[in-house]
């Protein structure tokens, strides 16, 4: 969001300057082309063009002005670029990756606030939403939506079930291992399960690694609730990386208000993993 305001304050200060020039400087500066072509109409072009150069720092921020502008509002109602900084999200998204987040997908917001302006849609079950970390809104976090508002979530013995809201049956996220992958470290070898994964009408890969560390003990706890188990509350939902036993998401700090949403990931614009599928 601090990116959001410095480009706001240089949109503002150039627009300022771009009135000041085009108004009051501008004319100036014909006035004294004008008067240089009565008294020597043989000037060169080069000449003529020097007369009406913007000059100084306010010409040089006037002539930034539909430049800022333009970036200031695609970046804050149409797509926005974001770098994925860890490994959460593997194998979907990479350490590095860049992907273009569309903003309108989630309402029409204030680019400063992130107020809904517009209410143009909610997130749907599977889709890998950006938002504000509720626990630190100057960082912006990654994850998958997999629990809507009303939905019973419940994750056990690392596996993922859902009970959607108004049924009365908990039914297991459907998936099936589709391929294993080694991660070494300095001293110590990791292996992982990849499971292809079916959330609402979204398949996906996710990875499991069966023999990491349990942390249930370090869950958000929901007041009435059990460990591993969280009614996600309206206008809420539950985020998880896809990255199971390498990712801080709701299970250890709970929901991502609506509030706090940005918009929805379409795509990876830029990879450095030269070796993935284009799929």
């Amino acid at each position: 969001m601090l990116f959001s305001y410095i480009l706001f304050v240089l949109v503002i200060v150039s627009g300022i300057a771009y009135v000041q020039d085009h108004f009051f400087a501008g004319p100036k500066r014909k006035k004294a082309l004008e008067a240089r072509l009565e008294s020597n109409s043989n000037i060169t072009a080069e000449e003529k063009k020097k007369i009406l150069e913007k000059t100084g720092i306010v010409g040089e921020l006037a002539s930034m002005f539909w430049v800022l502008l333009v970036v200031f509002v695609f970046r804050a109602f149409i797509y926005e670029p974001f770098r994925i900084p860890s490994g959460s999200m593997l194998p979907t998204l990479q350490p590095g990756d860049f992907i273009a987040v569309e903003k309108w997908s989630y309402g029409i917001r204030n680019p400063l606030t992130n107020e809904v302006w517009i209410d143009t849609g909610r997130p749907e079950r599977g889709e890998i939403a950006v938002f504000l970390y509720p626990e630190d809104e100057s960082t912006c976090y990654i994850k998958r939506i997999v629990g809507l508002p009303g939905d019973t979530v419940i994750y056990k013995d690392k596996e993922l079930f859902i009970k959607e809201k108004d049924s009365d049956t908990v039914k297991p996220v459907a998936r099936h291992v589709v391929g294993k992958v080694t991660a070494e470290g300095i001293g110590f070898v990791d292996n992982y399960d990849v499971y292809e994964e079916k959330l609402g009408e979204i398949d996906h890969h996710m990875m499991v690694n069966q023999n990491s560390v349990d942390l249930t003990s370090y869950y958000y706890k929901q007041s009435g609730g059990s460990d591993g188990e969280w009614v996600v509350p309206e206008d809420c939902y539950f985020a998880m990386g896809d990255n199971r036993d390498n990712s801080k998401d709701s299970r250890f700090w709970g929901f991502v208000p609506n509030r706090d949403l940005i918009g929805r990931t379409v795509g990876i614009w830029l990879s450095f993993d030269f070796e993935r599928s284009p799929d």
